[in-house]
């Protein structure tokens, strides 16, 4: 009852809880925040430092005793009690200029369409421990799709990509359901990481992970440009130990990111291969839709085309695709309350 009574001055709020950054979307006023999903915590203390942005900074940049870490792995919760308190500090915010000392809002947060009960159930119990009086989860690529505009409660197949930090998930949506699905952890995190080895393999220098994700989004490709880009990349010679910087190149870039830019595109396949005839028909005329940040790696798309012979579109400002389907299903929950996972919270009184 307290509960119901304090959730009538909460905001309630869609949550894109993703391995590299969350968005926040707030019923009625749409995505307010967008900060990465870093945790600054002292190891001696267990106190929490910084979350978010301020959290991002201190990557790689700390003493011993102060780790910067990210509390979600592969797009699931690795830490339970870290998550809760940087959902705890994502409904503050929201709610710092509200009359809500103690804001209940529900939640419905992304999840990936691979997590199994218990990493469901997870995610579900940091959300109501942070201060949630309801929690609904929906899986990511169907936010994405309903974010992305498609028409997924039609007779009709829709494809969606999405690309994110820890997860790449692809499925076919029709009549308000997932037909054919698969979900790899192989996407953004994954790819700086390729960065970062082949310096070290090619170049024996050895980099941070914010400047290869630097490197990846100046210059990163998945298919041929027209013309070589080049950016300054620098780091530690690991032979003399010294201070090293070199130049990259977009042909480089793109060697050091295929086999793990082909790992989607197989995954994007494969799907293809079990969906039903009468739907990949559907999908030959609409086309397979991209969305995360992923998508907006330089001609992923034609790479994309070009192998399943088919159109492929980037969602409308990919990077908050899930996070605006987790809103617009907040703004309309009775209509489309059928796309979200079944939750122990489900059934609860609103």
């Amino acid at each position: 009852m307290l509960k119901n009574f304090l959730g009538n001055f909460s905001h309630d709020i869609g949550i894109d809880l993703g391995t590299a950054n969350t968005l926040v979307y707030v019923r009625g006023r749409g995505i307010v925040i967008n900060e990465p999903s870093v945790v600054a915590i002292n190891t001696r203390t267990r106190q929490i430092l910084a979350i978010g942005e301020d959290a991002k900074k201190m990557v790689g940049k700390t003493p011993a005793n102060i780790v910067a870490n990210r509390p979600l792995v592969d797009g699931v919760v690795s830490d339970f009690e870290i998550t809760e308190q940087m959902l705890k500090y994502f409904i503050e915010k929201v709610h710092k200029e509200s009359f809500a000392i103690f804001p209940r809002p529900r939640v419905v947060i992304g999840i990936p369409s691979g997590v199994t009960e218990v990493e469901r159930r997870a995610v579900e119990d940091a959300a109501t421990n942070a201060g949630a009086r309801q929690a609904f989860l929906i899986e990511e690529p169907m936010a994405a799709a309903i974010g992305a505009n498609l028409p997924i409660h039609e007779a009709a197949g829709s494809m969606v990509v999405d690309i994110g930090g820890g997860t790449s998930e692809v499925a076919v949506i029709s009549l308000g359901g997932i037909v054919a699905s698969r979900s790899i952890r192989i996407a953004g995190d994954e790819l700086t990481e390729d960065i970062v080895n082949f310096a070290k393999e090619e170049f024996n220098l050895q980099v941070g992970e914010r400047t290869a994700e630097r490197i990846k989004i100046a210059i990163g490709s998945a298919a041929a440009m027209s013309q070589t880009l080049e950016a300054p990349i620098r780091g530690r010679d690991m032979i003399t130990g010294l201070p090293k910087e070199m130049i990259i190149n977009s042909t480089q870039v793109r060697k050091a990111l295929s086999k793990s830019v082909r790992a989607i595109v197989e995954a994007i396949r494969h799907t293809i291969e079990e969906t039903p005839p009468e739907l990949v028909a559907d999908i030959m005329d609409q086309g397979i839709t991209l969305a995360g940040g992923g998508a907006l790696l330089k001609g992923l798309d034609k790479l994309i085309a070009q192998q399943t012979k088919m159109p492929v579109v980037v969602a409308d400002d990919p990077l908050i695709s899930v996070a605006r389907g987790t809103g617009l299903v907040l703004e309309d929950i009775d209509t489309l309350r059928d796309v979200l996972v079944s939750t122990q919270y489900e059934n609860m009184p609103r």
